[in-house]
């Protein structure tokens, strides 16, 4: 079965629902060019990710302050 990811919001952490300033999402929507995500620098420990909800994997980026805390 593959997980409804429709009600997925891709500018909200899939964490804490705060934005999540992920620049290559402002691209995908606004189709103007950014400069590179802070995502891309970001170190996210596999805990980290595993408590990404599944249908939100791959689709919603962590927020800063969440990787930054391990939440």
């Amino acid at each position: 079965m593959v997980p409804d990811t429709s009600t997925v919001d891709a500018s909200r952490c899939p964490l804490c629902g705060a934005a999540n300033a992920c620049a290559m999402e402002v691209q995908r929507a606004t189709g103007t060019s950014q400069p590179p995500c802070w995502c891309l620098e970001a170190n996210f420990s596999r805990e980290l990710i595993e408590r990404v909800p599944t249908a939100a994997r791959d689709q919603a980026c962590i927020c800063a302050a969440c990787a930054a805390a391990g939440r």
